[in-house]
């Protein structure tokens, strides 16, 4: 079609200069026509070039039929760049569709990778799209070790981390029900076979035999990684448990939250909310707003927390002088008041929300939030804390001409929901001009990470 329009055009652009080439020959004619008696000889040369096609000057255009005639073709051009212009927006408008549906049909076809099912248990679902979700049981005499349920996240990836199933009153490293046998006499047979020494030759039980050598007289025994040797003979590796070497809240623990011992290792889980980081032993935050796994109306806002989401409707307050109107998601302004109504003037001007989220027994003093005027119409300016819960915890600080600091001035254990309202009152003379209020909503997690 692009090529069509661009022949046209080029016709027209032809027809142009054919006129315009007419109109220079009618011009140049009618500047060389002889006078009206011209002598002899000229007459026989005249006489002579009639014989030849000539251009005769009446039979040119004037020059309105050729302005007119270039009006027409500037329509007929103007015609066909419209032309032009609306098949390339409609082929842009088929190459969209295109690449949606193309994109739909490639969402449909994707999904998280199989999960594994733990050992002793087993997994239900076999759907694994993104937004479906897959269980886990144990079978009888095992318990569950990390969570039930995993959803498929878009970024294909399932949530939380790989459960385990861990028989119940398991003895871990304990020996109380290991009995060896009778030693032998001969000093040869210091490693005694796995059927003879241990209840259980599996190689994920929590006490293996060793693996001894023999040479010029003398015995050496070693273990696996992550068994130590033990027994009255060296001939028994026992599960070290480095969950117990380890314990959380000391410097060099394995496990952020929770660690679980297993034979010749460990694993780490956290709890809800959480996956398990890169390096085996961190958590990590799950976004809940951002992979939608909240339950949020659409009156609502979602907050990411740590380790879970909190859903806030922001609403504005009912005064008995001065009305509000909502004018963002988290902002409210006063309704214009009557003139004399001191009570409404002295009612904040604005009201303004924000939410934030911070761990547990976090360190302080801690800068949270800056509060600025725009532009100032008096000649001072004041911030200062004007309530809400848990005041004790926070102070504001002036930071600048026009800037104010709500501080962390004491930790705050969790889980908790505090609150502050930081006050601008601008002021000319002593004069109120107008207050802004900033509340400030605090959650703070159960965990320090």
């Amino acid at each position: 079609m692009r090529m069509e329009v661009l022949c046209r055009m080029m016709k027209a652009a032809g027809a142009l200069m054919l006129m315009l080439s007419l109109h220079h020959m009618c011009f140049s004619s009618a500047q060389s026509s002889p006078p009206s008696h011209p002598p002899l000889a000229q007459r026989q040369t005249t006489e002579r070039r009639l014989q030849t096609p000539t251009t005769d000057p009446q039979e040119c255009p004037s020059t309105p039929d050729l302005l007119n005639s270039l009006r027409q073709v500037e329509k007929m051009l103007a015609v066909h760049e419209a032309s032009y212009q609306q098949g390339l927006r409609s082929l842009r408008k088929k190459i969209s569709a295109l690449h949606n549906s193309t994109v739909a049909i490639f969402k449909k076809r994707v999904s998280c990778p199989k999960p594994e099912f733990p050992t002793h248990g087993r997994r239900l679902g076999r759907v694994f799209g993104v937004g479906h979700e897959v269980h886990f049981l144990c079978k009888p005499g095992y318990e569950l070790i990390g969570p039930q349920t995993r959803v498929c996240l878009e970024s294909l990836k399932w949530s939380g981390q790989q459960p385990m199933c861990r028989r119940f009153n398991s003895t871990g490293n304990s020996l109380a029900a290991f009995s060896p046998a009778a030693p032998s006499s001969s000093s040869s047979s210091s490693s005694l076979p796995a059927s003879a020494a241990l209840p259980s030759s599996s190689p994920t039980s929590s006490v293996r035999p060793s693996h001894c050598t023999h040479f010029l007289g003398s015995t050496r025994c070693t273990c696996d990684v992550g068994f130590t040797i033990s027994g009255r003979d060296n001939n028994i590796c026992t599960d070290i448990d480095e969950c117990h070497l380890f314990p959380l809240g000391q410097p060099g623990r394995l496990c952020v939250h929770q660690c679980v011992n297993t034979p010749g290792s460990f694993h780490c889980f956290c709890p809800a909310g959480y996956d398990l980081a890169m390096d085996g032993r961190s958590c990590t935050d799950v976004d809940e707003c951002e992979n939608r796994m909240h339950n949020c109306t659409a009156h609502q806002v979602c907050v990411n927390t740590f380790g879970g989401f909190q859903c806030v409707a922001v609403k504005c307050p009912h005064m008995k002088n001065a009305t509000y109107i909502k004018t963002s998601p988290m902002r409210c302004e006063r309704n214009p008041c009557m003139v004399g109504d001191k009570a409404c003037t002295q009612a904040p001007n604005s009201i303004s929300f924000h939410f934030l989220s911070m761990v547990s027994n976090m360190s302080a003093p801690r800068v949270l939030f800056r509060v600025s005027a725009a532009r100032v119409l008096g000649d001072t300016l004041r911030f200062g804390l004007a309530g809400g819960r848990g005041r004790g915890h926070f102070s504001v600080q002036r930071s600048g001409r026009q800037t104010g600091t709500l501080l962390l001035v004491t930790p705050i254990k969790g889980p908790a929901t505090l609150e502050a309202e930081v006050e601008m009152s601008e002021l000319e003379r002593n004069t109120l001009l107008g207050r802004y209020l900033t509340k400030v909503t605090l959650f703070v997690a159960p965990y320090e990470f």
